[in-house]
């Protein structure tokens, strides 16, 4: 057993494995000091809920209180790691600021007051609404974060209840082009690799995803085979120099936003040496004659000049991918959140599909998800979609769904597309939305154009309802607060990246009068007075596990099918991943290991978009083009940015993460150890760009576009020249300390613009143009960016990001512990 302060050594100690072998098991386990094994009263299961990982771990509980963690040395995920915010992020359910009652707006101040007071005016308003204005004036925003039960519950009272189009999650920041790209190539959402397919890999390419800060265990698996016998090439798209690209056999730094360039350049190179796998392409896809015409206005000698790439290593990699026998590809908001994002992503899926390399091990693609339960918000409709997978475009599909709720399908609208969470602004904007309920999300932290959100959600004819843990940036703006519960305290399940489900189960008690997010969501239906077709509650679970079994029968049948899984099942072993039925009682490691997609016309999940104008493809064009239910090879047309810099504004802007923070800091803002490692915001330059201006290290600058300014010190790192990088995490309250009011300018959304991806709808945060002055030069203090991750300083000597002794965890290199 070995003590690791894991702030200093986020990934823990290296266990090194070879090809094909498998990941050895460490469990890690960190409880409140002065507290040993022995102390503990009981363990409860659970799973990490800080990150899209989905870390097994169990849940420590003394005296009705969580002390610590430790994770499951039988989960099929992580084999007992947990990282950083897996192990200190608990801290946050006991902070003393929680939501405790439910709070009212009167005479323009948020009282207390109590559950029937507070869901009487949100049941009321809706109602109100409905009479007057339809269902058009209600919309519903939220999360992912909460659990599979409360996203189908929500999705039934907003499209099969309620019945209105406007439903998203904030999962449309980060994982919206995922859904987008699956759809896109394989006519249905559902990632088709498999973690373990970094267990066989001899080539693995990772775009625009810093794995490293966030899926920092998933990156721990690959440390470990970089570490042991025939370790995998890898390469890392990416301008930043991450821990990835640290690591990575070729680092590719492209000029951002010229992605969908770079992967077009590629595809070339690899067609052009004939590195396709012919007969897979002649059985399984379609529209590889358009592909390969297309691709040939962009030689590798083009993406070049355009990403600002040099040849020679954009030669290497395409080398290295198309001769590799087993090649795994992910891909994250590096790609999501910039220019031309789905055209990007879906030529990483055409990687795949001319070389063959989908349902083997090793050989997988993982459009990746940002949060832990963005993959149950999309499975469920909770984000515009319906449930199931289910195509809105489809009548028979709609017809099914109204079947499973026992509705008429005229109540579910499928008369146009769902309405992405941009579009709905707008409508809240121009006033036809008059009423929005936002649940486990802070979108006055995390959207763009911040100035413009804010003053969208503080108009008098706005009804705004925020239902949430801690109070935010958001809630000072609410109409109503629904405090709730949360991890840990609630019982539910929940779905990562690789489509493993666990089950998490209630630890302890929530604090004061807040209540489960199902809880409130079921009394909200039932104040509604929603009925089915024969008169009954149309919700018609009270519990989490009722819930669950009725989301099964929704998903029989369809991609998504978890009619084998139970919670007896998902008890005291490893998550099970979906599809699991009758045909796969054990579940579905890969997808598509036949070749069979549910590409067909009267399978699919969606028809699909143009990529450059984002308009809908038309049943009949569908139809006609892929009867068969083939893979699709679309190509894409690179256009340039729609920024592009200036003399006034000569930097290229992007946003993104950090490894110790999630969000908007929410919850791990309230965890010492993390908030410690990374306390304010700062913008990160390279050295070049730094000289030139005559900065240093520490510098207090001012950072302008054309929305507005923040105020950041300099950490000079690795980064591209002609490129400055914000963390997002940090809003307009220090938390932990309370709720005073931080200083003005410094989130990063201030300075984000308005415009998202024509085909998935997300927004695009590293697309945009900045200046640069400063504004107080540095007395001795460097910036307060970790040292650890992709904000690693160069030229100058910093002190080493460190926590000290309470953030120490044991780590035990075998499964002696939990026997």
């Amino acid at each position: 057993m070995g003590i690791v302060d894991r702030i200093a050594e986020p990934w823990g100690t290296r266990t090194p494995y070879g090809p094909g072998q498998r990941w050895p098991t460490r469990v890690d386990r960190h409880l409140e000091p002065g507290l040993t094994e022995a102390d503990i009263d009981r363990w409860v299961q659970s799973a990490s809920v800080l990150h899209s990982n989905g870390d097994g771990l169990d849940i420590a509980v003394r005296d009705g209180r969580i002390v610590g963690v430790r994770g499951r040395a039988v989960d099929r995920v992580n084999h007992g790691r947990l990282d950083p915010k897996d192990l200190f992020g608990w801290q946050a359910n006991g902070s003393s600021d929680r939501l405790t009652t439910p709070l009212i707006r009167r005479d323009g101040e948020l009282v207390e007051t109590d559950w029937d007071t507070a869901m009487n005016a949100v049941a009321g308003r809706t109602k109100e609404l409905l009479e007057e204005r339809g269902p058009s004036a209600i919309g519903f925003y939220t999360t992912g974060q909460l659990f599979l039960e409360e996203y189908y519950t929500l999705a039934l009272i907003g499209h099969g209840g309620i019945g209105t189009n406007h439903m998203d999650g904030n999962t449309r920041l980060c994982t919206a082009t995922a859904a987008a790209a699956l759809k896109q190539s394989f006519g249905c959402d559902g990632q088709p690799g498999s973690y373990t397919d970094i267990d066989h890999a001899d080539v693995i390419a990772l775009y625009g995803h810093n794995m490293a800060e966030t899926q920092t265990v998933l990156w721990s698996r690959i440390l470990d085979r970089l570490a042991g016998p025939n370790p995998p090439a890898v390469i890392c798209v990416d301008p930043r120099r991450t821990p990835v690209a640290r690591a990575a056999t070729v680092h590719l730094a492209p000029r951002p936003g010229t992605n969908l360039m770079l992967v077009n350049g590629l595809l070339h190179e690899i067609l052009r040496q004939g590195r396709v796998d012919e007969r897979y392409i002649e059985e399984n896809t379609v529209g590889f004659d358009d592909l390969r015409q297309h691709l040939e206005e962009y030689p590798l000698e083009r993406a070049a000049e355009v990403c600002d790439v040099p040849l020679a290593d954009l030669r290497e990699a395409a080398r290295l991918i198309g001769t590799a026998q087993r090649l795994m590809s992910t891909v994250l908001q590096g790609f999501y959140q910039s220019h031309q994002a789905t055209a990007a992503a879906v030529q990483v899926n055409n990687i795949h599909l001319v070389r063959g390399m989908l349902g083997r091990p090793g050989c997988g693609v993982l459009q990746m998800n940002g949060q832990p339960t963005a993959q149950n918000t999309r499975e469920c409709g909770a984000d515009g979609d319906l449930p199931g997978f289910r195509n809105w475009a489809n009548d028979a599909h709609v017809e099914d769904l109204a079947r499973v709720w026992n509705i008429d399908p005229m109540r579910i609208p499928h008369y146009s597309a769902p309405t992405h969470l941009m579009q709905m602004m707008r409508y809240v904007e121009d006033g036809s939305i008059r009423f929005l309920y936002v649940n486990g999300t802070n979108p006055a932290v995390s959207l763009p154009e911040l100035h413009r959100i804010r003053e969208i959600l503080s108009q008098d004819r706005l009804f705004l309802v925020v239902q949430d843990i801690f109070p935010t940036e958001t809630t000072r703006l609410a109409d109503v607060v629904l405090p709730a519960a949360t991890w840990g305290e609630k019982t539910g399940t929940f779905t990562n990246a690789d489509r493993t489900v666990h089950l998490s189960e209630k630890a302890v008690e929530p604090p004061g009068r807040a209540r489960p997010d199902l809880d409130i969501f079921v009394d909200y239906a039932h104040r509604l007075g929603l009925r089915d077709k024969d008169g009954d509650p149309l919700v018609k679970w009270s519990t989490p596990e009722e819930a669950f079994e009725a989301w099964k029968k929704c998903t029989a049948g369809r991609p998504c099918d978890y009619t084998g899984i139970t919670y007896d099942r998902l008890r005291g072993g490893s998550g099970i991943q979906w599809p699991c039925n009758a045909d796969a009682p054990g579940g579905t490691e890969r997808l598509y290991t036949d070749g069979r997609f549910w590409a067909a016309p009267d399978r699919c999940e969606a028809y699909g978009r143009d990529m450059v104008t984002g308009a809908p493809v038309e049943p009949t064009e569908y139809r006609a083009r892929n009867p068969h239910g083939k893979a699709m090879l679309e190509p894409g047309e690179y256009l340039p940015p729609h920024e592009t810099v200036s003399d006034e504004y000569p930097y290229l802007l992007s946003t993104g993460r950090t490894l110790y923070h999630f969000h908007t800091r929410t919850k791990t803002g309230r965890a010492p150890q993390l908030q410690r490692a990374a306390p304010e915001v700062w913008v990160e330059m390279s050295g070049a760009d730094a000289d030139r201006h005559g900065w240093s290290e520490g510098d207090l600058l001012r950072i302008t576009t054309p929305r507005g300014s923040v105020t950041a010190r300099l950490r000079i790192s690795a980064i591209r020249s002609g490129v400055v990088f914000l963390p997002f995490h940090y809003g307009y309250w220090d938390t932990p300390a309370g709720h005073e009011p931080a200083l003005e300018g410094r989130a990063a959304n201030e300075l984000t613009f308005t415009d998202w991806d024509p085909a998935s709808k997300q927004p695009l945060f590293k697309s945009g143009v900045a200046r640069l002055e400063r504004v107080e030069a540095e007395d001795g203090t460097p910036s307060a960016a970790p040292t650890t991750t992709a904000s690693e300083p160069v030229g100058v000597t910093v002190p080493a990001t460190r926590g000290g002794p309470d953030a120490e965890a044991t780590e035990t290199p075998d499964e002696g512990e939990l026997r």
